[in-house]
């Protein structure tokens, strides 16, 4: 019997955004290296797995989305494995690891992953390697490469484990560890004393040319005598001087070919996933021309599309990549004179990637420019594999070693200082880099999909019947050494497209914008399943919402007022809004419609602060600067609502400052309020997020 039936795992995955099931797919390819053979599924494929019977060990990468929710993909298997009629020793003859992917800069960190996880254990299934929790905040990559490289260890370890029981199983496990250590044969071992299936590139077996004169091109020209900086260009010693550990070059596996076919007149994708193409019928600045963002609010006329939606939940929007980049790329790759001939992709024949397939998101017989436009996401960051693919193809033995060097263990600072944190995509490596000269099929494999951006509904179909508005900042990227300046992708597309009708604030009514007809978009409603006003209206609410943020409370506004004009006898509880911004006259986005609201006693209380005005001529001490310090002024009130009154928090906008420190004013204020430790007050807003009575909307 071979031996690879003996080492044979399985890899489950459930991934919303191509993250987990590419993390899935390197575990897959890196098994055969080891020595194991991997079967691979997403968890939506229940036909293809059965852990109810499952004898051989399992691997689970696992993403978070929404408010700590598994992914999509994921969910009839959470829901399968909480069915409560399930016995305590359900899955006893489970063995398993997971690696759970999440973010600290949001609620619930790896709640996904950790949700499937307690389930497991619960149902008495059994460990064979740690949980592992990777932060997309500070990177996957520190948690997720130690946990692949450790896993190997741990599998021969549950499969000699396994063989005590199964002679046949110890037989074969033998054979595995000879195949093993056969595969394992020169590499180095890492700290951890863990095999390390890595390639080692010392410094003397690439062109190393440090102590010459290094030309980038005619105009940028280094010498020893200039003090060296590291740069996404360049590093500097050590790890200039160091012997690299860099990763295995990742199997290619696709096969493009471009046909010389008219595929002239394709717009966006067809296939739109439940999209609706709609006009834009208006378009308003809300900041001052002099403000330090620029928000635009955007009516959208869904009125033939039979689109409902409720206030707090989201719009999807395709958008493409930028025109000029497209252009850029293709003249890069030396394709602009193949733009519109048809793409053909098909497997490799004879790729030794596992579980390999044409990526779904890339049509057949599309064009280049289409696809590079609509379906790849050109502004991703390049992820290690693509790094060190990158590097296959780079010419100048100095280009090569540093692209080697990002990709390495030894570089994973530089890798994070030069390519992830400031967000460098492809072309930016390609024009750093001049000699890399990557094969179309390299970027299919390895750019992700074109993923839409969602944004809050800021309306209710009550007050606006048929339109739908949202609202946003354009976001900026100034430019730096790695990349030069531009624009948020989807915000700046949208800026550009309504550049024609935008109106400032003020300057239009409302009635005299009419209808465009000529600005169109494609939508997909995204409901949300928590962040919705309470059905019951008497029960009070606090909103939080600086700048943005405060996109989904005005339509909760708009939708209490209808409300309270069709039920005047009803009873309504409190609303609380507390909003911040930097100045008062130039970016209190949605202020006359706010003091409406207060004067008309739709809004209880509106709280606000100014971040960057000058202090009143009475000279305020302690003026609250941010969201959180008036939330602290007004503490009394605000427990009581919670803890006494059954009330509901919401809390929209950042993510990484804002929502953290509301959430440690939060513990605060429950703290101070019951005479309890921080401790104790972690479980009350705990349970007040198990209630479904602390929700947020926030993003990074």
């Amino acid at each position: 019997m071979p031996c690879e039936v003996a080492a044979r795992f399985l890899i489950l995955y459930g991934s919303q955004r191509g993250q987990a099931q590419s993390i899935a797919e390197e575990i897959c390819q890196q098994a055969a290296e080891h020595g194991f053979t991997a079967d691979i599924s997403c968890l939506s494929n229940q036909h293809k797995y059965n852990v109810d019977r499952e004898i051989r060990p399992v691997v689970f990468v696992v993403s978070t989305t929404g408010d700590g929710d598994p992914p999509d993909t994921a969910h009839k298997f959470v829901r399968k494995i909480k069915n409560k009629s399930l016995v305590h020793d359900h899955f006893s003859h489970l063995r398993y690891a997971l690696l759970a992917l999440g973010d600290t800069n949001y609620a619930n960190f790896c709640n996904g992953g950790k949700t499937i996880d307690s389930r497991l254990q619960q149902l008495g299934a059994k460990h064979f390697y740690a949980t592992g929790h990777a932060d997309d905040g500070t990177g996957l990559e520190v948690v997720v490469d130690p946990w692949i490289e450790g896993l190997w260890d741990a599998l021969k370890k549950i499969f000699s484990s396994m063989s005590t029981s199964n002679q046949q199983s110890a037989d074969l496990s033998d054979c595995t560890q000879d195949n093993y250590h056969k595969n394992a044969s020169g590499q180095e071992k890492n700290k951890s004393g863990l095999e390390v299936d890595l390639q080692l590139l010392k410094l003397s077996e690439v062109d190393s040319q440090k102590e010459k004169t290094i030309t980038s091109d005619s105009s940028d020209v280094e010498t020893l005598s200039t003090a060296l900086v590291a740069s996404l260009k360049q590093s500097v010693p050590p790890l200039s001087e160091s012997v690299l550990n860099v990763p295995a070059l990742p199997a290619s596996y696709l096969e493009v070919c471009l046909e010389q076919v008219s595929t002239e007149g394709e717009t966006v994708p067809s296939d739109k996933d439940g999209y609706r193409e709609v006009s834009i019928s208006k378009a308003v600045q809300l900041t001052q021309d002099d403000a330090v963002k620029n928000a635009i609010l955007l009516e959208l006329d869904i009125s033939e599309q039979s689109i409902a939606y409720q206030p707090g939940d989201a719009f999807d929007i395709l958008c493409p990549n930028r025109a000029s980049e497209v252009e850029e790329l293709l003249l890069r790759l030396d394709l602009q004179t193949r733009k519109n001939c048809a793409v053909q992709v098909n497997l490799l024949k004879n790729s030794s990637k596992k579980a390999a397939k044409v990526p779904l998101h890339i049509p057949q017989s599309g064009s280049l420019q289409f696809i590079l436009t609509w379906c790849l996401e050109i502004r991703s960051a390049p992820k290690k594999a693509f790094v060190r693919a990158l590097a296959d193809f780079t010419q100048n033995g100095s280009e090569k070693r540093r692209l080697l060097e990002l990709c390495s263990k030894e570089g994973s600072a530089d890798y994070n200082s030069f390519v992830r944190d400031t967000n460098v995509c492809l072309l930016d490596l390609l024009r750093a880099f001049p000699s890399c000269l990557p094969p179309l099929s390299l970027l299919f494999e390895h750019l992700p999909k074109l993923q839409p951006r969602a944004y809050s509904a800021a309306s209710s179909s009550l007050q606006h019947p048929g339109k739908v508005h949202f609202v946003f900042n354009v976001v900026e990227f100034p430019a730096c050494p790695e990349h030069p300046a531009r624009t948020g992708l989807c915000t700046g597309w949208l800026a550009d497209h309504v550049s024609s009708i935008l109106r400032p604030l003020g300057t239009v009514p409302a009635s005299d914008y009419g209808e465009s007809g000529l600005i169109l978009v494609h939508v997909r409603p995204r409901p949300s399943s928590t962040f919705h006003l309470p059905a019951d209206p008497s029960i009070p609410v606090v909103m939080v919402g600086p700048g943005t943020g405060v996109a989904p409370f005005i339509g909760f506004l708009q939708q209490r007022e209808k409300e309270r004009e069709a039920n005047q006898e009803a009873t309504f509880g409190e609303t609380w809004l507390f909003f911040g911004c930097r100045h008062k006259d130039k970016d209190f986005l949605f202020r006359y419609e706010l003091e409406r609201f207060a004067l008309n006693g739709t809004l209880s209380h509106l709280i606000v602060c100014f971040s960057r005005d000058e202090p009143d001529a009475a000279g305020t001490v302690n003026r609250p600067t941010y969201v959180q310090h008036n939330l602290r002024l007004h503490a009394k009130n605000v427990a009581s609502i919670l803890l006494k009154n059954k009330g509901c928090l919401y809390v929209c906008g950042d993510a990484k400052n804002m929502a953290k420190d509301v959430n440690d004013t939060l513990l605060e204020i429950i703290g101070n309020e019951l005479q309890i430790d921080k401790l104790d007050a972690m479980k009350i807003v705990a349970g007040l997020r198990e209630e479904k009575r602390y929700l947020q909307d926030i993003w990074s």
